[in-house]
């Protein structure tokens, strides 16, 4: 096994342990991004020597005896909405051409603090507004979308050109790529991870979050960036909290939510079968399966958009009024919506919003946690625009892979998506654990509990190299 296969907490081992330096695991993950880079598109940019450099210092200060964690050496990728000092937040848009950021955002610092490596940053759709980042192919068929808009992020750490990546959530842009991509994605409590210097797309639902190979590593990644922070007005002020789940996979006594309305409503068959095998795994770990029914699901869309689009113009409103030509079509064409909301729209979708989450709050306190489907479909062919359902139904993949996600960023609910298996075009399923406002540690538990249930898979990148080699034979 290469050092850039290697899990977050395995790296962390090896390097405590001196088994393996930083400057080892550094030029691993490069020779990776050399190799897969040009077939994936993650990256907006990679400075290897920047890379080498933190390594080498890292590699010095585990020697003087200067650990600081099990972050400390660990190549990381964070998506270019985040602000890195000195670096450019292109945001991926040529709209930031000749940005460069003046400090480095809170989760950045607290990062760079814990001593983990920067590869690079990572694409998002425009600005974070997608579900699909265009630019970037995903890592278990080029051919298919990555999912978005945190896109680049899953895929750098599918494909082991990152261990572990930041992303943000707006509407599942944490969990849609995990899903499809094979990866874990947490989108955590509204406010728990601050997001100060991280471009905005919708303040009052985006948040920041780690895509990770594995349930331990994303808990591992939490604990170093959340906690409060003044400067962003929504961080909430909590005492620490122990994320790392234990090694007991015994479940007895918890009460999964198992949804009868809205989440199982027009899911690929594979998708659900794959989900809902998952879900009787955690009944064969002790967990009581109990049906719920989801609260004002035809709110849903109407909500998360009425939210969304009118918050998304107000960040763009200079530059869409003085450089609209800069925006890519179909952002421009969002933003350009959202002038003609009235503010009535708003209002209503805020009142929907308070609802949902006395409504969301009723339903966990009769069960612990959610299992549903992450997206309801896997990985759609690259340009593809819509998806036609076996009822005839025909909807937009946009608003396919937002459908699952949006509840968890209108009601700010934690939401954990873990990898449950493929389809039979070998792609990837994600099941959504969707908890109480800070029960990030039961859902890291109860997804490590699966975790455990399933064997180890690999890099992402070996089964998308065997089919383009296929594929030019």
């Amino acid at each position: 096994m290469q050092p850039s296969e290697l899990t977050l907490s395995a790296a962390a081992d090896e390097i405590r342990a001196r088994r393996l330096s930083p400057v080892e695991l550094a030029d691993s993950v490069l020779e990776r991004v050399e190799r897969v880079e040009p077939h994936l598109g993650a990256y907006v940019t990679v400075r290897a020597e920047r890379v080498r450099r933190a390594a080498r210092e890292a590699a010095d200060d585990i020697a003087a005896g200067r650990h600081r964690g099990p972050l400390h050496g660990i190549p990381m990728g964070l998506k270019d909405l985040i602000d890195v000092a000195g670096l450019p937040t292109s945001a991926s848009s040529r709209v930031r051409s000749g940005h460069r950021a003046p400090a480095d955002s809170t989760v950045a610092a607290r990062l760079s603090d814990a001593g983990a490596v920067l590869v690079g940053k990572t694409h998002t759709h425009e600005f974070a507004y997608g579900l699909t980042t265009p630019q970037t192919r995903n890592a278990w068929d080029p051919g298919r979308v990555a999912g978005g808009s945190s896109g680049g992020s899953a895929v750098a750490v599918a494909a082991g050109t990152a261990t572990f990546a930041l992303g943000t959530d707006t509407g599942g842009s944490i969990r849609v790529p995990a899903a499809l991509n094979g990866v874990v994605g947490l989108k955590p409590t509204y406010g728990l991870v601050p997001r100060h210097g991280v471009t905005s797309l919708s303040w009052s639902l985006d948040h920041v979050g780690p895509l990770t190979r594995t349930v331990e590593d994303a808990a591992l990644v939490l604990a170093a960036v959340a906690g409060h922070d003044p400067r962003d007005s929504a961080s909430l002020a909590t005492p620490p909290a122990r994320y790392l789940p234990g090694p007991d996979t015994d479940l007895t006594g918890l009460r999964i939510g198992v949804p009868r309305t809205y989440y199982f409503d027009r899911v690929d068959p594979e998708v659900e079968a794959a989900v809902r095998r998952a879900i009787g795994q955690l009944e064969a770990l002790g967990a009581r399966l109990v049906d719920v029914e989801i609260p004002m699901a035809r709110y849903v869309k109407p909500t998360q958009w009425g939210l969304m689009v009118p918050e998304a113009t107000a960040y763009h409103e200079d530059t869409l009024r003085t450089v609209p030509e800069l925006y890519q079509d179909d952002v421009r064409v969002l933003l350009e919506a959202g002038e003609l909301m009235p503010a009535g729209d708003y209002l209503r979708a805020q009142r929907s919003r308070t609802l949902m989450r006395q409504e969301w709050e009723r339903v966990l306190r009769d069960v612990d946690l959610i299992a549903a489907p992450a997206v309801p479909v896997t990985a759609v062919e690259a340009g593809q625009e819509a998806i036609t359902w076996a009822d005839g139904t025909v909807e937009d993949v946009a608003d396919a892979y937002v459908r699952l996600s949006a509840p968890a960023n209108i009601t700010g609910v934690p939401a954990l998506s873990v990898p449950v298996g493929h389809d039979t075009a070998g792609l990837p399923i994600g099941m959504q654990l969707l908890g109480r406002p800070l029960g990030e540690s039961l859902l890291l538990r109860v997804g490590h509990a699966y975790e455990q249930t399933r064997p180890a898979h690999g890099l992402a990148t070996a089964t998308a190299a065997a089919r383009q080699t296929a594929a030019a034979r």
